[in-house]
């Protein structure tokens, strides 16, 4: 066992935070007995942009009930999933858990729908992608330290956010924010991010693909016997009935996610601790090197999942009153970033140091920023203020 300072046990291949690559900027010395992953982890929290998750779209627009999940509750909830799974492969939790609460940042309103507005606006001007803009708020758009835009988080945090959806292999493109990030501090962008990084990333998709059917089911876009066609919640929900006779709906319904979300759990940890196992991995270097990702799921357990994913595509996100709701609302979006183009002056006095004589590009750019990090309340808000 290695020394550190995370203050627990950790596999050698984890990420030590004692043995980081370091931040972008020069930063104050750590105080409290805190790790440099557990500053990351504060300083995400204590964002605007993380602030502004609580009233942002995750499916259905958050001012629609109490009890659907916003684009914050979300984020907690994949947070909690990698805690589960790093303490379970002995890695570093704090890591996976920081990078899990800063993957949807660069969200804008109106969830998935108002992604699309976007890039459909920024075509010619760079595209926008969620992911790219979740690098921009922690590098640039946060505005809280007098010597450095962003954060100025750590290497390992900055990577597992990066290479969210792996390595940039295969004349993958990389997007322009990256690009330019990666030139000043190297980012190996070719290698597979450390293990914290993809659990990050396997526990946002196990998040999203078993509460979705809770908020499904409460909308009413489909019924548990629907959701019974699927082979794997047939077998838990058969396996609930069983050992609780008439148990009362809303409790049946909890208990399903919770089962299904802990068999997601237990297949990842499994199935990569055997990877792990036969290569016998020395440190996290190997782990980046490695030829594939470690951090998946077993062939079952993944056609288990692609038949959820192709379920709720078809019985929720592509609902065509879901849809049209939100692409009503995302006109919005295409209005305010019309307007701003004809007068960017109309734009918050915060923002007026980003103008000036821009481009046509890096105008574009500093409009889609603002309208990025809006929330949906906040959006409305805007365009009543213009349009109403």
């Amino acid at each position: 066992m290695k020394n550190n300072d995370d203050n627990r046990y950790l596999s050698s291949f984890a990420c030590y935070s004692s043995e980081s690559r370091g931040r972008m900027y020069t930063d104050e010395p750590l105080i409290l007995g805190r790790s440099e992953f557990q500053r990351d982890r504060d300083r995400i929290i204590h964002s605007e942009a993380f602030r502004r998750l609580k009233d942002k779209t995750q499916v259905f627009i958050y001012h629609d009930g109490d009890h659907y999940r916003s684009r914050l509750t979300h984020t907690i909830e994949v947070s909690q999933i990698a805690r589960s799974i790093a303490k379970a492969l002995k890695i570093n939790e704090d890591l996976a858990e920081t990078i899990a609460l800063a993957h949807d940042l660069g969200h804008p309103p109106l969830g998935h729908r108002g992604e699309d507005v976007l890039k459909k606006l920024m075509i010619k001007c760079g595209g926008f992608n969620h992911n790219e803009q979740s690098i921009r708020v922690v590098t640039l758009l946060e505005k809280k330290y007098p010597n450095f835009n962003g954060l100025n988080l750590t290497f390992e945090t900055l990577e597992g956010l990066i290479k969210h959806n792996g390595p940039f292999l295969h004349n993958r493109e990389i997007p322009y924010t990256i690009d330019q990030i990666n030139k000043i501090y190297p980012l190996d962008l070719n290698t597979y991010p450390s293990l914290e990084g993809q659990v990050a990333n396997i526990s946002d998709d196990i998040a999203y693909l078993t509460h979705d059917f809770d908020d499904g089911l409460r909308e009413g876009l489909f019924t548990i016997n629907d959701i019974c066609k699927i082979k794997i919640i047939d077998e838990i929900l058969n396996k609930l009935k069983k050992e609780f006779i008439n148990i009362k709906i809303d409790i049946l319904i909890h208990q399903f996610i919770r089962h299904l979300i802990s068999y997601f759990i237990n297949d990842v940890v499994s199935n990569s601790l055997a990877v792990i196992n036969v290569n016998n991995f020395k440190n996290v270097n190997q782990i980046r090197c490695f030829e594939n990702k470690i951090i998946k799921l077993s062939p079952t357990a993944y056609s288990n999942m692609e038949e959820i994913r192709n379920f709720l595509f078809k019985n929720m996100y592509n609902n065509d009153i879901l849809i049209n709701k939100l692409q009503n609302s995302c006109l919005m979006i295409e209005k305010l970033f019309f307007l701003f183009h004809k007068d960017i002056n109309l734009l918050p006095e915060q923002w007026k140091n980003l103008k000036g004589r821009l481009s046509e590009t890096k105008q574009s750019r500093v409009i889609t920023d603002y309208i990025a990090g809006m929330t949906d309340g906040y959006l409305k808000r805007e365009y009543k203020r213009y349009f109403e």
